[in-house]
Protein backbone atom coordinates (compact mmCIF):
# COMPACT_ATOMS: atom_id res chain seq x y z
CA UNK A 1 0.00 0.00 0.00
CA UNK A 2 1.16 3.42 -0.61
CA UNK A 3 -0.08 6.38 0.99
CA UNK A 4 0.54 10.12 1.68
CA UNK A 5 -0.61 11.72 5.06
CA UNK A 6 -1.65 15.76 5.45
CA UNK A 7 -1.29 17.02 8.66
CA UNK A 8 -0.21 20.30 10.03
CA UNK A 9 0.08 18.29 13.24
CA UNK A 10 3.58 16.94 12.99
CA UNK A 11 6.78 17.86 14.55
CA UNK A 12 9.71 19.52 12.58
CA UNK A 13 13.01 20.48 12.92
CA UNK A 14 11.63 23.38 14.69
CA UNK A 15 9.31 22.63 17.14
CA UNK A 16 10.39 18.63 17.83
CA UNK A 17 7.40 18.13 20.43
CA UNK A 18 4.65 18.82 18.39
CA UNK A 19 2.05 16.19 17.40
CA UNK A 20 4.44 13.31 19.15
CA UNK A 21 1.24 10.97 19.01
CA UNK A 22 1.09 11.45 15.25
CA UNK A 23 5.11 11.36 14.97
CA UNK A 24 4.23 7.78 16.83
CA UNK A 25 1.12 6.52 15.18
CA UNK A 26 2.35 7.10 11.78
CA UNK A 27 5.80 6.54 12.16
CA UNK A 28 4.53 2.89 12.87
CA UNK A 29 2.22 2.99 10.42
CA UNK A 30 5.41 3.80 7.87
CA UNK A 31 6.86 0.30 8.77
CA UNK A 32 3.78 -1.70 7.49
CA UNK A 33 3.63 0.03 4.03
CA UNK A 34 5.21 3.47 1.84
CA UNK A 35 4.30 6.24 3.35
CA UNK A 36 5.26 10.04 2.99
CA UNK A 37 3.96 12.71 4.53
CA UNK A 38 2.90 16.53 3.87
CA UNK A 39 3.00 18.61 7.01
CA UNK A 40 2.09 22.23 5.86
CA UNK A 41 3.10 25.49 7.41
CA UNK A 42 0.60 28.48 7.50
CA UNK A 43 2.49 31.23 5.70
CA UNK A 44 1.17 34.63 4.62
CA UNK A 45 3.59 37.50 2.31
CA UNK A 46 5.45 39.45 5.25
CA UNK A 47 4.39 36.82 8.29
CA UNK A 48 7.52 36.32 9.35
CA UNK A 49 7.69 39.70 10.93
CA UNK A 50 4.14 38.97 12.97
CA UNK A 51 3.74 35.47 13.33
CA UNK A 52 5.64 33.06 15.03
CA UNK A 53 9.04 34.12 13.44
CA UNK A 54 10.73 30.51 13.99
CA UNK A 55 7.98 29.17 11.65
CA UNK A 56 10.46 30.36 8.58
CA UNK A 57 13.30 28.18 9.69
CA UNK A 58 11.65 24.99 9.03
CA UNK A 59 12.97 22.97 6.77
CA UNK A 60 11.33 22.34 3.37
CA UNK A 61 12.52 18.53 3.35
CA UNK A 62 13.14 16.48 6.64
CA UNK A 63 13.01 12.91 7.77
CA UNK A 64 10.96 12.14 10.95
CA UNK A 65 10.21 9.25 12.72
CA UNK A 66 11.72 7.57 9.18
CA UNK A 67 9.23 9.27 7.53
CA UNK A 68 10.16 11.24 4.27
CA UNK A 69 7.91 14.89 4.98
CA UNK A 70 7.70 17.84 3.08
CA UNK A 71 6.90 21.00 4.95
CA UNK A 72 5.19 23.03 1.61
CA UNK A 73 3.68 26.91 2.55
CA UNK A 74 0.51 27.21 2.47
CA UNK A 75 -1.75 30.42 2.20
CA UNK A 76 -3.24 31.44 5.22
CA UNK A 77 -5.11 34.63 5.76
CA UNK A 78 -6.00 35.15 9.33
CA UNK A 79 -8.45 37.25 10.74
CA UNK A 80 -10.48 36.53 7.77
CA UNK A 81 -13.56 33.88 7.59
CA UNK A 82 -12.58 30.40 8.33
CA UNK A 83 -14.57 29.15 5.18
CA UNK A 84 -11.25 30.03 3.04
CA UNK A 85 -8.77 27.80 5.30
CA UNK A 86 -9.70 24.68 3.83
CA UNK A 87 -9.67 25.86 0.47
CA UNK A 88 -6.71 28.31 0.50
CA UNK A 89 -4.85 25.31 1.58
CA UNK A 90 -6.03 22.84 -1.02
CA UNK A 91 -5.02 25.05 -3.70
CA UNK A 92 -1.41 26.08 -1.88
CA UNK A 93 -0.90 22.24 -1.68
CA UNK A 94 -1.32 21.14 -5.82
CA UNK A 95 2.01 21.60 -6.52
CA UNK A 96 3.32 19.13 -3.59
CA UNK A 97 0.73 16.60 -4.57
CA UNK A 98 0.83 17.12 -8.13
CA UNK A 99 3.44 14.44 -7.99
CA UNK A 100 1.84 11.76 -6.14
CA UNK A 101 -0.09 10.88 -9.30
CA UNK A 102 -0.54 7.89 -10.10
CA UNK A 103 2.29 6.64 -7.20
CA UNK A 104 -0.06 6.63 -3.80
CA UNK A 105 -3.46 4.70 -3.60
CA UNK A 106 -4.72 6.81 -0.66
CA UNK A 107 -4.51 9.63 0.70
CA UNK A 108 -4.81 10.06 4.97
CA UNK A 109 -5.91 13.69 6.47
CA UNK A 110 -5.42 13.88 10.05
CA UNK A 111 -7.21 17.18 11.92
CA UNK A 112 -10.77 17.66 10.21
CA UNK A 113 -10.10 21.27 8.95
CA UNK A 114 -8.55 22.30 6.80
CA UNK A 115 -6.19 19.08 6.66
CA UNK A 116 -9.09 17.00 6.30
CA UNK A 117 -11.84 19.13 4.29
CA UNK A 118 -8.00 19.31 1.56
CA UNK A 119 -7.61 16.08 1.85
CA UNK A 120 -10.69 14.95 0.76
CA UNK A 121 -10.64 17.74 -2.14
CA UNK A 122 -6.69 16.45 -3.32
CA UNK A 123 -7.91 12.71 -3.35
CA UNK A 124 -10.46 12.61 -5.83
CA UNK A 125 -8.19 15.05 -7.80
CA UNK A 126 -5.60 12.08 -7.52
CA UNK A 127 -8.17 9.80 -8.32
CA UNK A 128 -7.63 7.78 -5.47
CA UNK A 129 -9.81 7.39 -1.92
CA UNK A 130 -9.10 9.42 1.58
CA UNK A 131 -9.64 8.64 4.92
CA UNK A 132 -9.57 11.51 7.53
CA UNK A 133 -8.94 10.87 11.37
CA UNK A 134 -10.01 12.99 13.76
CA UNK A 135 -8.27 14.40 16.76
CA UNK A 136 -10.79 16.05 19.15
CA UNK A 137 -10.86 20.20 19.15
CA UNK A 138 -11.38 19.71 14.85
CA UNK A 139 -14.70 18.64 15.74
CA UNK A 140 -15.44 19.70 19.48
CA UNK A 141 -14.48 22.74 18.88
CA UNK A 142 -13.57 24.19 15.21
CA UNK A 143 -16.70 21.73 14.16
CA UNK A 144 -19.19 24.15 16.56
CA UNK A 145 -18.09 27.74 14.86
CA UNK A 146 -20.83 28.44 11.79
CA UNK A 147 -17.76 28.35 9.00
CA UNK A 148 -15.71 25.87 9.77
CA UNK A 149 -18.95 23.39 10.32
CA UNK A 150 -20.74 24.51 7.16
CA UNK A 151 -17.40 23.63 5.50
CA UNK A 152 -16.99 20.00 7.40
CA UNK A 153 -20.71 19.08 6.56
CA UNK A 154 -20.75 20.05 2.92
CA UNK A 155 -17.26 17.58 2.96
CA UNK A 156 -16.57 15.47 5.49
CA UNK A 157 -19.07 13.02 4.11
CA UNK A 158 -17.26 12.69 1.16
CA UNK A 159 -14.54 10.88 2.80
CA UNK A 160 -14.01 7.03 2.12
CA UNK A 161 -13.82 6.61 5.75
CA UNK A 162 -13.77 8.61 8.62
CA UNK A 163 -11.78 8.00 12.02
CA UNK A 164 -12.68 8.59 15.56
CA UNK A 165 -10.04 8.62 18.32
CA UNK A 166 -12.89 7.75 20.74
CA UNK A 167 -16.90 7.18 21.04
CA UNK A 168 -17.61 10.52 21.29
CA UNK A 169 -15.79 11.64 18.36
CA UNK A 170 -17.49 9.00 16.29
CA UNK A 171 -20.83 10.36 17.22
CA UNK A 172 -19.63 13.85 16.61
CA UNK A 173 -18.86 12.57 13.03
CA UNK A 174 -21.73 11.01 12.23
CA UNK A 175 -23.47 14.98 13.89
CA UNK A 176 -21.54 16.10 10.57
CA UNK A 177 -23.21 13.85 8.12
CA UNK A 178 -21.13 10.80 8.12
CA UNK A 179 -22.81 7.46 7.77
CA UNK A 180 -21.89 5.51 10.78
CA UNK A 181 -21.17 2.44 8.62
CA UNK A 182 -18.01 4.26 7.38
CA UNK A 183 -16.59 5.67 10.60
CA UNK A 184 -13.91 3.55 12.74
CA UNK A 185 -13.28 4.28 16.08
CA UNK A 186 -9.29 3.30 16.38
CA UNK A 187 -7.60 4.36 19.99
CA UNK A 188 -4.25 6.10 20.03
CA UNK A 189 -1.15 3.73 21.59
CA UNK A 190 1.29 4.16 24.58
CA UNK A 191 5.05 3.71 24.66
CA UNK A 192 5.41 1.13 27.22
CA UNK A 193 9.30 1.02 26.58
CA UNK A 194 8.93 4.41 28.04
CA UNK A 195 5.68 5.41 30.06
CA UNK A 196 5.98 2.17 32.73
CA UNK A 197 6.20 2.21 36.64
CA UNK A 198 9.27 4.03 37.98
CA UNK A 199 10.49 4.44 41.37
CA UNK A 200 8.71 7.68 42.71
CA UNK A 201 11.16 8.86 45.05
CA UNK A 202 14.17 8.05 42.14
CA UNK A 203 11.82 10.40 40.08
CA UNK A 204 12.14 13.12 42.48
CA UNK A 205 14.99 13.07 43.37
CA UNK A 206 16.27 13.26 39.41
CA UNK A 207 14.00 16.45 39.31
CA UNK A 208 14.51 18.50 42.61
CA UNK A 209 11.34 17.40 44.45
CA UNK A 210 10.80 16.77 48.09
CA UNK A 211 10.00 13.03 48.14
CA UNK A 212 7.38 13.32 51.01
CA UNK A 213 4.61 15.83 49.65
CA UNK A 214 1.64 14.25 48.19
CA UNK A 215 1.89 15.28 44.60
CA UNK A 216 -0.51 16.08 41.78
CA UNK A 217 0.91 17.06 38.12
CA UNK A 218 -0.84 18.90 35.08
CA UNK A 219 1.05 17.66 31.95
CA UNK A 220 -0.22 19.86 28.56
CA UNK A 221 -0.92 22.99 27.26
CA UNK A 222 -1.47 25.92 29.27
CA UNK A 223 -4.90 26.91 27.86
CA UNK A 224 -8.26 27.62 29.67
CA UNK A 225 -10.21 25.22 27.68
CA UNK A 226 -8.08 22.33 29.01
CA UNK A 227 -8.55 23.54 32.95
CA UNK A 228 -5.40 24.37 33.91
CA UNK A 229 -6.88 27.69 35.62
CA UNK A 230 -9.41 25.81 37.18
CA UNK A 231 -7.01 22.95 38.88
CA UNK A 232 -5.22 25.95 39.82
CA UNK A 233 -8.23 28.00 41.94
CA UNK A 234 -9.17 24.08 43.36
CA UNK A 235 -5.62 23.51 44.55
CA UNK A 236 -6.85 25.76 47.53
CA UNK A 237 -9.73 23.43 48.66
CA UNK A 238 -7.14 20.49 48.05
CA UNK A 239 -4.46 22.19 50.23
CA UNK A 240 -6.89 22.83 53.23
CA UNK A 241 -7.68 19.35 53.28
CA UNK A 242 -3.95 18.11 52.41
CA UNK A 243 -2.08 20.63 53.61
CA UNK A 244 1.39 19.07 52.70
CA UNK A 245 -0.09 18.60 48.75
CA UNK A 246 1.78 20.19 46.20
CA UNK A 247 1.52 20.83 42.49
CA UNK A 248 3.34 20.82 39.37
CA UNK A 249 2.49 22.51 35.77
CA UNK A 250 4.55 20.84 33.08
CA UNK A 251 3.93 23.09 29.61
CA UNK A 252 3.31 26.23 28.12
CA UNK A 253 1.02 28.18 26.48
CA UNK A 254 -1.39 31.82 26.41
CA UNK A 255 -2.63 30.80 29.99
CA UNK A 256 1.01 30.91 31.55
CA UNK A 257 0.83 34.38 33.14
CA UNK A 258 -2.66 34.02 34.95
CA UNK A 259 -1.38 30.80 36.18
CA UNK A 260 1.93 32.29 37.28
CA UNK A 261 -0.60 34.86 39.63
CA UNK A 262 -2.74 32.30 40.98
CA UNK A 263 0.60 29.70 41.60
CA UNK A 264 2.17 32.70 43.41
CA UNK A 265 0.09 32.61 47.01
CA UNK A 266 1.16 28.50 47.07
CA UNK A 267 5.02 29.37 47.23
CA UNK A 268 7.55 26.59 46.27
CA UNK A 269 4.15 24.15 46.77
CA UNK A 270 2.93 24.94 43.40
CA UNK A 271 5.76 24.91 40.49
CA UNK A 272 5.45 25.60 36.97
CA UNK A 273 8.25 24.29 34.92
CA UNK A 274 7.54 25.07 31.23
CA UNK A 275 7.11 22.71 28.94
CA UNK A 276 9.60 19.42 28.63
CA UNK A 277 11.09 17.33 26.10
CA UNK A 278 8.54 13.87 25.20
CA UNK A 279 11.15 11.70 26.63
CA UNK A 280 11.11 13.69 29.75
CA UNK A 281 7.52 13.68 30.52
CA UNK A 282 7.73 10.02 31.48
CA UNK A 283 9.68 11.07 34.82
CA UNK A 284 7.51 13.75 35.80
CA UNK A 285 4.52 10.80 35.73
CA UNK A 286 6.28 9.21 37.53
CA UNK A 287 7.03 11.71 40.40
CA UNK A 288 3.59 12.27 40.64
CA UNK A 289 0.79 10.33 42.75
CA UNK A 290 -2.18 11.83 40.80
CA UNK A 291 -2.24 12.92 37.18
CA UNK A 292 -5.13 15.76 36.50
CA UNK A 293 -6.78 16.77 33.45
CA UNK A 294 -9.56 19.06 33.82
CA UNK A 295 -10.26 19.59 30.58
CA UNK A 296 -13.45 21.28 29.05
CA UNK A 297 -13.46 19.06 26.19
CA UNK A 298 -11.15 16.53 24.67
CA UNK A 299 -10.66 13.65 22.07
CA UNK A 300 -8.53 10.87 23.53
CA UNK A 301 -5.85 12.63 25.66
CA UNK A 302 -2.85 10.62 25.50
CA UNK A 303 -1.22 12.02 28.40
CA UNK A 304 -3.87 9.92 30.14
CA UNK A 305 -2.86 7.11 28.98
CA UNK A 306 0.50 7.80 29.30
CA UNK A 307 -0.46 8.13 33.01
CA UNK A 308 -2.14 4.85 33.32
CA UNK A 309 0.94 2.74 31.71
CA UNK A 310 3.08 4.63 34.01
CA UNK A 311 1.46 3.23 36.73
CA UNK A 312 -0.37 6.85 37.92
CA UNK A 313 -4.04 6.80 38.59
CA UNK A 314 -5.99 9.81 36.83
CA UNK A 315 -8.36 12.94 38.00
CA UNK A 316 -9.97 14.03 34.93
CA UNK A 317 -13.19 15.57 33.91
CA UNK A 318 -15.82 13.35 31.87
CA UNK A 319 -15.48 14.71 28.53
CA UNK A 320 -14.78 12.95 25.25
CA UNK A 321 -12.81 10.19 24.96
CA UNK A 322 -12.32 10.31 28.61
CA UNK A 323 -15.05 7.41 29.75
CA UNK A 324 -12.96 5.04 26.92
CA UNK A 325 -10.00 5.30 29.18
CA UNK A 326 -11.27 5.70 32.35
CA UNK A 327 -13.30 2.08 32.49
CA UNK A 328 -12.35 1.67 36.13
CA UNK A 329 -12.49 3.27 39.86
CA UNK A 330 -9.14 1.55 39.51
CA UNK A 331 -7.89 3.85 37.23
CA UNK A 332 -9.11 7.20 38.95
CA UNK A 333 -11.98 9.21 38.68
CA UNK A 334 -13.70 11.64 36.50
CA UNK A 335 -16.16 14.82 37.51
CA UNK A 336 -18.02 17.14 35.68
CA UNK A 337 -15.99 20.00 34.08
CA UNK A 338 -15.90 23.31 35.39
CA UNK A 339 -16.79 21.88 38.79
CA UNK A 340 -13.91 22.96 41.33
CA UNK A 341 -15.85 21.34 44.37
CA UNK A 342 -15.84 17.66 42.73
CA UNK A 343 -12.37 18.39 41.26
CA UNK A 344 -11.26 19.14 44.88
CA UNK A 345 -13.24 16.35 46.34
CA UNK A 346 -11.80 13.70 43.69
CA UNK A 347 -7.88 14.82 44.04
CA UNK A 348 -8.12 14.72 48.24
CA UNK A 349 -9.54 11.07 47.81
CA UNK A 350 -6.79 10.55 45.45
CA UNK A 351 -4.13 11.59 47.19
CA UNK A 352 -5.29 9.97 50.59
CA UNK A 353 -5.86 6.58 48.93
CA UNK A 354 -3.15 3.95 48.06
CA UNK A 355 -2.91 1.73 44.94
CA UNK A 356 -0.53 -0.70 43.80
CA UNK A 357 1.00 1.46 40.31
CA UNK A 358 1.90 -1.94 38.19
CA UNK A 359 -1.41 -3.13 38.83
CA UNK A 360 -2.49 0.09 37.17
CA UNK A 361 -0.26 -0.06 34.24
CA UNK A 362 -1.24 -3.97 33.84
CA UNK A 363 -4.99 -3.13 33.66
CA UNK A 364 -4.58 -0.41 31.68
CA UNK A 365 -7.08 -0.45 28.51
CA UNK A 366 -4.82 0.33 25.19
CA UNK A 367 -2.23 -1.43 23.27
CA UNK A 368 1.24 0.17 22.25
CA UNK A 369 1.54 2.53 19.02
CA UNK A 370 2.13 -0.85 16.49
CA UNK A 371 -1.16 -1.79 17.68
CA UNK A 372 -2.85 1.83 17.11
CA UNK A 373 -1.01 2.17 13.39
CA UNK A 374 -2.31 -1.49 12.62
CA UNK A 375 -5.66 -0.93 12.90
CA UNK A 376 -5.79 2.28 11.11
CA UNK A 377 -3.63 0.65 8.17
CA UNK A 378 -6.79 -1.63 8.14
CA UNK A 379 -9.38 1.39 7.87
CA UNK A 380 -7.23 2.35 5.06
CA UNK A 381 -6.95 -1.01 3.60
CA UNK A 382 -10.58 -1.35 3.37
CA UNK A 383 -11.08 2.21 2.06
CA UNK A 384 -8.87 1.61 -0.97
CA UNK A 385 -10.97 -1.60 -1.57
CA UNK A 386 -14.51 -0.19 -1.34
CA UNK A 387 -12.93 2.87 -3.31
CA UNK A 388 -11.87 0.02 -6.35
CA UNK A 389 -15.03 -2.15 -5.80
CA UNK A 390 -16.98 0.89 -6.44
CA UNK A 391 -15.27 1.79 -10.03
CA UNK A 392 -13.01 4.47 -8.77
CA UNK A 393 -15.61 6.78 -8.32
CA UNK A 394 -15.25 9.24 -4.96
CA UNK A 395 -17.60 9.82 -2.51
CA UNK A 396 -20.78 12.87 -2.90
Amino acid sequence: MRAVVITTIFPNAVQPTAGTYNRQQLGALGEMCELEGVAPIPWFPGSERWMRAELADIPRREVIAGLEVEHPRTLYIPKIGRMLYGPLMTGSLIPSMARFRGRVDVVLGCFAYPDGWASIALAKWLGVPCVVKLHGSDVNVLGQMRGPRIMLKSMLPRAERVVAVSRALADGAHELGVPRDRIDVVHNGVDRKVFRPRDRAAARRALGLREARPLIAYIGNLRQPKGVLDLLRAFGKVSSEVPQAALVVVGDGPAKAECEKLARPYGDRVKLVGARPHTEIAQWMAACDILCLPSYAEGTPNVVIEALASGRRVVASDVGGIPDILTSPAFGTMVPPRNLDALARALVHGLREDYDPHAVSAEGPFGDWNDSAASLHAVLERAISDFRQRGRRPRG
